[in-house]
């Protein structure tokens, strides 16, 4: 299962009607929302990526919706996996544990603000 957060911008004029439209469809569940400003907050839930990228379509081709653009997404699946393999590795990385390599040749390149 796929969660995903969606910032839609609306016309301040249209925001009555946007919400109303994106509250009564049954593509997202709206949040939270600013007239002031034409910002809504909404989600979608889908079983994949492919149909949180139908939803997101169907959002932003509503009418008066001046853009909707994924904000987060939590892909259930792709963590689990993730997490397998994080549990799968070594909890210390060879370098680290290997006695032959003098920690004077190590180069560090963590810091940008030198190298360029």
């Amino acid at each position: 299962m796929n969660i995903s957060s969606i910032v839609v911008q609306c016309k301040q004029e249209n925001y009555d009607e946007v919400k109303k439209s994106l509250e009564e469809s049954e593509i997202c569940d709206y949040h939270f929302g600013e007239q002031s400003t034409g910002k809504i907050i909404i989600t979608i839930e889908g079983k994949d990526v492919e149909e949180d990228m139908y939803r997101l379509s169907v959002v932003q081709a509503m009418p008066n919706i001046l853009a909707a653009d994924m904000m987060q997404t939590y892909q259930e699946d792709q963590l689990d996996e993730e997490i397998k393999k994080l549990e799968a590795a070594d909890s210390v990385p060879n370098v680290l544990s290997d006695d032959s390599i003098n920690f004077k040749d190590i180069v560090y390149n963590g810091d940008l603000k030198k190298k360029y």
